[in-house]
């Protein structure tokens, strides 16, 4: 499935994060601001199971999350994605993946990989700004999956279409969730219009 979250407070803030006149501590205060809204649009379907409490008034039936939930940003610039998760599902365990990607053939390479344990009992959400060739997508997705996780869902700020295509044809059974979905990479593998190298732009080091 893929699903791009057409919200009116998605798309304001996206623009602000476009415009390369945005300076590094709007750009990741609105990436943050955007995943935390995202946050709540994937979490919309997820099962629950009943739980029974005591409230101050006497018994009811409640509702808890049927999965725990793990987050694995893609590192680097998926960790601006991080917090604004963490803040909804403060109880999410955290592991990351490493890739770098070859500036000539385009191709992912993993340089570093930790994960909580029970990723096959857990809801597994992978994270990173940009879809772009989806090679680095597929390799983190592959990786979570070689440690046993099955339920498993794709949250991307910024899409092209070459790299849903991609990650659809590799990994049909995660779903995919976009804040925009853009027109094309250009020869160099970048999104456009995009917003630019979203690493470089998080942490300021272009």
């Amino acid at each position: 499935m893929l699903e791009v979250l057409n919200h009116p407070l998605i798309l304001h803030k996206l623009t602000i994060m476009r415009n390369k006149e945005t300076g590094t501590k709007d750009f990741r205060e609105n990436l943050d601001e955007i995943a935390e809204l995202m946050a709540y649009e994937v979490f919309r379907n997820i099962p629950v199971r009943p739980v029974n409490i005591e409230t101050p008034m006497g018994p009811t039936v409640g509702y808890e999350l049927d999965k725990p939930v793990v987050i694995v940003p893609i590192l680097r610039a998926g960790v601006g994605l991080l917090d604004g998760i963490r803040r909804l599902v403060p109880t999410a365990r955290v592991g990351f993946v490493g890739l770098y990607r070859d500036e000539e053939t385009l191709e992912p390479h993993e340089y570093f990989a930790k994960f909580p344990k029970d990723l096959d009992k857990s809801t597994v959400l992978v994270v990173d700004p940009m879809l772009a060739t989806g090679g680095s997508a597929i390799d983190a997705i592959k990786l979570v999956k070689d440690r046993g996780a099955r339920n498993i869902k794709l949250v991307c700020l910024v899409g092209a279409p070459e790299g849903v295509k991609a990650m659809q044809q590799a990994h049909p059974d995660v779903d995919i969730y976009l804040a925009a979905l853009d027109d094309c990479l250009n020869d160099i593998g970048y999104i456009v219009p995009g917003l630019g190298d979203a690493g470089d732009r998080i942490f300021g080091t272009k």
